[in-house]
């Protein structure tokens, strides 16, 4: 059901973009200045999410009467572009709070809302522990939340926990013990019973806090366990528009990258066209497609946002029908948007070597993280089936699912 639209100021509809990014920007160059050497050395960005924590960039989508900085959905996702530029770990690490912060923006004004904002405003955020790995059917949920004397305690271990290991509060999705109804338990980290390892081994996206996530016994307060069917009903959108933000965000480093390395590189080819590489006409050209190619990752992320943003405000519009409308396309939208993000990110990380010579393999320079960044953002969710969505919809008018899961298959033998 609709929601009652609060009072207009209530909902976060948007800013002034140049002076947000201003207070953010300083912070978004020193994490660049780092991001080689993170990536290369493997260190956990503590220091740079402290930061972003400090200056309330995870309360940008809060409203401003209670601490934030009302931005609408494009305009963070636009910042999150920025700041994928810098580093594309940050982005995905903070991907959970922000889905956190969007369903708490999606409900009607009450107490725990209140509590919530205050947190977001105060610095807090919130990772992710939503995923099960190995013996676990699709569907199939083995993280319980139960009674014993009065008090709730959460069970069960989780992976691909991305952001709980900067994060003051981890988003469990698990179940009720007692009946196996689906539930969303908001749990500190603050107390032994979260156990959270850094045992994340994919070869990209290495510092996004990835890992394994052990709850033994942890507690729960009544009012953090959340029925999962009330989630904001564009949240599939919203999380795949991350990834479309963090592919554009690569693609706009890489271009960055290439252009620096080319203006400053002295060696030439013999070969070459010029007696300087920066003008060379092929270099040039390598250069400008790579260009193009981020300047339209960057316009395709910006449009795919402005659906998840109509979604937001029909959520208050007392149109049932058109607050559906506006989720299938938000979520339409993101699937295309992934599709030509990820090729164009990819293109542009394989193409800058063809700007550089041999030196640019060099591990110092990092400049394969692009790449295994991009090849790790777009494997999370298979493209192939969002193709096949998208299909579907255009040609028949088949909605596209709203919630998925991954697990083990009946196998091949199953009737």
């Amino acid at each position: 059901m609709t929601a009652s639209r609060p009072d207009d100021n209530a909902l976060s509809t948007g800013t002034d973009y140049d002076t947000l990014a201003t207070r953010f920007r300083p912070i978004f160059a020193e994490i660049a200045s780092g991001a080689a050497q993170r990536d290369r050395e493997r260190i956990l960005p503590h220091e740079a999410i402290a930061a972003l924590k400090a200056a309330g960039f995870g309360a940008v989508r809060i409203p401003v009467q209670y601490g934030g900085a009302g931005a609408s959905i494009p305009q963070l996702f636009r910042l999150l572009i920025e700041l994928a530029a810098a580093d594309s770990n940050l982005p995905q690490a903070l991907r959970a709070h922000f889905a956190f912060v969007e369903d708490w923006l999606n409900v009607p004004s009450d107490a725990d809302q209140r509590a919530w904002f205050d947190r977001f405003a105060s610095g807090q955020i919130v990772g992710s522990a939503w995923t099960e790995v190995g013996d676990v059917a699709v569907g199939q949920t083995k993280t319980k939340v139960a009674q014993r004397d009065g008090r709730y305690f959460l069970n069960g271990s989780k992976y691909y926990s991305t952001g709980s290991i900067y994060a003051e509060w981890i988003d469990v999705y698990a179940q009720r013990e007692e009946d196996g109804s689906n539930i969303i338990a908001a749990v500190s980290t603050q107390q032994n019973g979260v156990v959270r390892e850094d045992d994340w081994d994919g070869f990209g996206q290495t510092t996004t806090g990835s890992g394994t996530t052990h709850f033994k016994d942890a507690v729960v307060e009544p009012r953090n366990i959340i029925d999962f069917s009330r989630r904001f009903k564009y949240q599939t959108a919203f999380y795949q528009l991350f990834h479309v933000a963090t592919l554009a965000g690569i693609a706009e480093a890489v271009k960055r990258d290439a252009a620096t390395l080319v203006r400053n590189r002295t060696r030439v080819y013999s070969h070459g066209n010029a007696p300087h590489v920066s003008e060379d006409a092929q270099i040039q050209q390598v250069v400008g497609e790579i260009a193009s190619w981020a300047y339209a990752a960057q316009a395709v992320a910006l449009q795919s946002a402005e659906p998840a943003q109509r979604a937001y405000v029909a959520r208050f519009g007392h149109d049932d029908a058109a607050e559906h409308a506006a989720n299938v396309e938000a979520e339409i939208a993101s699937a295309q948007s992934q599709l030509v993000t990820s090729e164009l990110a990819l293109r542009a990380a394989t193409h800058l070597f063809d700007a550089l010579g041999a030196s640019a393999i060099s591990k110092r320079l990092g400049l394969d993280r692009h790449w295994r960044n991009a090849r790790t953002v777009s494997s999370h969710n298979p493209l192939v089936y969002k193709a096949r969505i998208v299909g579907d919809w255009a040609i028949n008018g088949t909605e596209p699912p709203f919630e998925w899961q991954i697990g083990n298959g009946p196998g091949r033998g199953s009737k």
